[in-house]
C-alpha cells in the first residue's frame, strides 16, 4: 500500500526559518501549502520545494490581520488525504520604543504573534480532530518567558501564543494530534538583523532539524538550540528585586 504523503500548512513561509524546515519537508516527498503575504516570493519557494522532491506545493494568501484569508487555506489542505499538519512561523515586532512612541502598534503585534495563529488553528483543529492525527508546530518565543524592557510586548504575545498552544495540546492530544511548542533563541533571520546585543546566533536550518526531530520524537516543548532551556531557566529565577534593575 502507498503511503500518504504528510500534507503541511506554514503559515509565514516567506521567514527563514519556514523556508528552511519547507525544504527539509520536499526532500521527505511532502504535500507543502506555503502561506503568507508576498505571494511573488512564496511562488518561487513552491517551485524549489517541488524541484527538492515535494509531491505539491502550492502558495496561498495569509494574512494574520485578515481571518478571511483562513478559510481557503484550510479548504485546500482538507482536499489532501491523511494528516494535516500545520506549522506557525508568523509573528513581528517592532522595536520596543517605537511601541512606547505610537501604542496603537501593540494590536498589530498581538494580532501577529497570537490572535491571528490561534484564530487559525482553531479552525483548523476540528478537521484535525475527525482525521485523529497530525501535528501542530507553534513557534513562539524565549522572549514570551519573561516580560523584559527591550521587547515585553512581543514577549506577552508570545507568552499567550505558548498558553494558547498549551491549552490546544491537551485537546489535540485526546484526538491523537500533537502540538509541539517551539521557543527559539536568537536565529538569522530578518526580524533580528540590526538587534544589538545579540550571541549564540542559530542558523534557520539547525533551528528546523530541531523542530523535525521534536516533532517525530511528539516533544511538547523544546528549546531551540537547546542551551536556552538553561539561559532562560536562570532568567525566570532572577529575584524580581533584581530583575528589574537589570536590561536584559
Amino acid at each position: 500500500m502507498t503511503q500518504t504523503a504528510q500534507t503541511w500548512i506554514i503559515l509565514g513561509a516567506t521567514s527563514s526559518m519556514a523556508r528552511a524546515m519547507a525544504r527539509r519537508l520536499a526532500k521527505e516527498g511532502a504535500m507543502l501549502i506555503l502561506c503568507g503575504r508576498d505571494m511573488e516570493d512564496l511562488a518561487a519557494s513552491a517551485e524549489d520545494c517541488k524541484a527538492r522532491g515535494a509531491r505539491e506545493a502550492a502558495a496561498m494568501q495569509f494574512d494574520a490581520r485578515d481571518s478571511t484569508t483562513f478559510g481557503p487555506i484550510i479548504e485546500h489542505a482538507a482536499l489532501n488525504e491523511g494528516a494535516l499538519n500545520c506549522a506557525v512561523f508568523v509573528g513581528s515586532m517592532p522595536e520596543q520604543s517605537a511601541i512606547d512612541a505610537d501604542p496603537t502598534l501593540i494590536d498589530g503585534v498581538v494580532q501577529d504573534s497570537h490572535i491571528g495563529p490561534a484564530t487559525f488553528l482553531s479552525i483548523l483543529a476540528p478537521h484535525m480532530e475527525t482525521r485523529g492525527q497530525g501535528t501542530v508546530v507553534g513557534v513562539g518565543s524565549v522572549a514570551g518567558d519573561r516580560g523584559r524592557i527591550g521587547n515585553y510586548v512581543y514577549g506577552s504575545a508570545k507568552a499567550g501564543f505558548a498558553t494558547y498552544l498549551s491549552g490546544l495540546r491537551n485537546r489535540l492530544t485526546r484526538a491523537g494530534g500533537h502540538v509541539v511548542t517551539v521557543k527559539p533563541g536568537f536565529v538569522d533571520t530578518a526580524m533580528t538583523w540590526g538587534i544589538e546585543g545579540m550571541f549564540l546566533v542559530a542558523s534557520p536550518d539547525a533551528v528546523a532539524k530541531d523542530i523535525l526531530r521534536a516533532v517525530a520524537k511528539k516533544k511538547n516543548v523544546i528549546y531551540t538550540p537547546f542551551f536556552w532551556r538553561y539561559i532562560m531557566l536562570i532568567i525566570r529565577h532572577i529575584p524580581e528585586f533584581i530583575f528589574k534593575k537589570m536590561s536584559i
